[in-house]
């Protein structure tokens, strides 16, 4: 974040269409002093943790997405800037006709010097912040000590934010995007101001696959074929595994290790048809697997027994170490484990 430039910055205050609060436009671009430079760079940049990535898209044409447009026109000449950031704003208020759109201020930013995947590059910030928070000032007075509060922005608290990476152009340029705020107000900022549509990278391809993966074994699986809980532990334990050593994800080579019975292998494959249709997701038959991914969605695969309210066990290894049985005298089932230390 350090090498990170601010070219360019303008700020404006975008209202409610709805309740007709209007736009207010500066009149040029901000001034700023070194030392919040350092500030916003943080406010803008900090939230973007995540390696999942979009493309701005359009039903038909992705140089009538209007975003596109006006990135485009930003990264072929900034001198355009100042214009370009004012049509944002006015492209951000049409689609803010929701009621529970609140206003706030509009930040349009121009950075310099990006690192995304090797490459560097300049980006397009667009941000948006509507909430407000009360902060205490403590401060003397002659021989004591006085407290007056004020409103402000919390700086380590971005409401709205996307970057949009001058890469990829073709495609729609390289997204990141984040909403801290509640789903409406997500769908506003994702769907109909930015209109968003997922990166198809490898992260990507190993989050949904391993998604998917889970909802089968979890979901699925219980209701079609006669296994217990500990089979069932066995198969995310295996599919984790082939994740966490494998480079490249192949559809056949995954059925063959992991399931390991023709019958579970073709109704993996009929399952994740269904998958895609259903979440309006496309998952390659091949590959290659996120490490960031895989580890981000590890701790979903955790294989828990929970015995009535007294135990939980958790699967980590060897499914024949552990047998399933019924204690008639007693009317209860139990699980036998082979183990060779405790510790």
């Amino acid at each position: 974040m350090d090498e990170i430039e601010i070219q360019h910055i303008a700020l404006h205050k975008v209202g409610n269409k709805t309740n007709d609060d209007g736009i207010r436009f500066s009149k040029d671009e901000l001034d700023l002093e070194d030392d919040v430079r350092a500030l916003l760079k943080h406010y803008f940049l900090s939230p973007f943790k995540t390696e999942s990535r979009y493309h701005l898209a359009h039903e038909s044409d992705i140089h009538l997405n209007e975003v596109y447009a006006f990135a485009k026109q930003v990264f072929e000449d900034t001198d355009k800037f100042f214009d370009t950031s004012i049509s944002l704003a006015k492209h951000l208020y049409a689609q803010s006709n929701h009621p529970k759109i609140k206003s706030g201020e509009f930040y349009v930013v121009l950075f310099d010097n990006c690192i995304l995947e090797g490459n560097r590059t300049q980006a397009l910030g667009l941000f948006k912040s509507e909430s407000r928070e009360t902060y205490l000032k403590v401060y003397p007075v002659k021989d004591n000590y006085t407290i007056d509060s004020e409103e402000g922005i919390n700086i380590n608290k971005l409401d709205k934010g996307c970057l949009i990476y001058n890469l990829e152009e073709e495609n729609g340029f390289v997204v990141e995007a984040v909403d801290n705020l509640n789903k409406t107000e997500a769908h506003f900022w994702f769907d109909e101001f930015l209109h968003l549509a997922e990166r198809k990278d490898a992260y990507y391809q190993t989050d949904n696959a391993l998604a998917m993966t889970k909802k089968f074994v979890t979901s699925y699986l219980p209701d079609h074929f006669s296994m217990d809980k500990a089979d069932e532990a066995e198969i995310l334990n295996n599919s984790a595994k082939f994740f966490r050593e494998h480079d490249t994800f192949d559809l056949e080579v995954f059925t063959e290790e992991v399931l390991d019975h023709p019958d579970l292998a073709n109704t993996f494959k009929s399952y994740k048809s269904q998958y895609e249709q259903e979440y309006k997701i496309e998952i390659d038959d091949h590959f290659d697997i996120s490490d960031r991914a895989s580890k981000k969605q590890a701790k979903n695969f955790k294989s828990v027994l929970k015995l009535d309210k007294n135990f939980s066990l958790y699967i980590h290894g060897d499914r024949r170490y552990i047998e399933k049985g019924r204690d008639d005298e007693k009317q209860m089932n139990f699980y036998k484990l082979y183990f060779n230390e405790e510790y």
